[in-house]
């Protein structure tokens, strides 16, 4: 017995009084209640949680997709036409004597009656080696590649950008304060590209699986 435990008894016996004596201390049962508050454990997960699924890309109904083709190959033979028309002057727009393989400018009529705030840039570069070559370029490659839907990114960006330019040299338009059909035809390019328009009635599953697309995917 120690010092401090007879001090105790001496002082109960002096006064009369007994410590009463202490039981076992109280322990807290291990409860589920006890281990969500304790920080050690963790919480329990929910029973009834439903996994997350990200929603299923948006894909064309096969006549949608037939109907994208068809308007595809339509634009490209838009292109194309004009290309072939100027070059070889088959009278559609472009008489014989002012064809390219006659010395003829693909450019110059129409830009130099350009109108408009941007007419006098237009004016300037009508008729230029440098104009005329890259006019009959794009006219050629967007052509191509609307009909064969191969790299259908760059075909729709550089017809657009081809579309706004000729809209831009006869601001404002006939029939219309603003809108016109080059407008329209850059709009239908770029739903046509991000559709993937060329992956029916063309080849551009094909031309997606190549080693060159896989790499640089801006070429798709």
């Amino acid at each position: 017995m120690s010092a401090m435990d007879d001090i105790a008894d001496n002082h109960d016996r002096t006064n009369g009084t007994t410590m009463p004596s202490m039981g076992p201390l109280a322990t807290v049962p291990d409860t589920a209640a006890r281990r969500a508050a304790d920080s050690r454990y963790p919480a329990p997960a929910a029973k009834h949680a439903l996994p997350t699924v990200p929603p299923a890309p948006l894909e064309p109904s096969a006549a949608a997709r037939y109907l994208l083709a068809g308007i595809r190959i339509a634009l490209g033979w838009i292109f194309l036409w004009a290309f072939l028309d100027k070059l070889f002057g088959w009278g559609s727009a472009t008489p014989p004597a002012k064809s390219v393989l006659n010395g003829g400018s693909p450019t110059e009529g129409f830009l130099s009656s350009a109108k408009g705030p941007f007419s006098g840039f237009f004016q300037s570069i009508a008729g230029g080696l440098v104009t005329d070559l890259l006019f009959m370029a794009a006219l050629l490659a967007i052509g191509g590649a609307l009909i064969l839907g191969i790299g259908m990114r760059l075909a729709a960006a550089a017809g657009a950008v081809l579309t706004v330019l000729m809209w831009a040299a006869v601001l404002p338009p006939t029939n219309n304060p603003f809108l016109d059909e080059h407008l329209v035809y850059a709009a239908i390019l770029i739903v046509l590209a991000l559709l993937g328009a060329g992956d029916t009635l063309g080849l551009g599953k094909g031309w997606a699986a190549t080693s060159l697309v896989r790499r640089a995917g801006w070429l798709r």
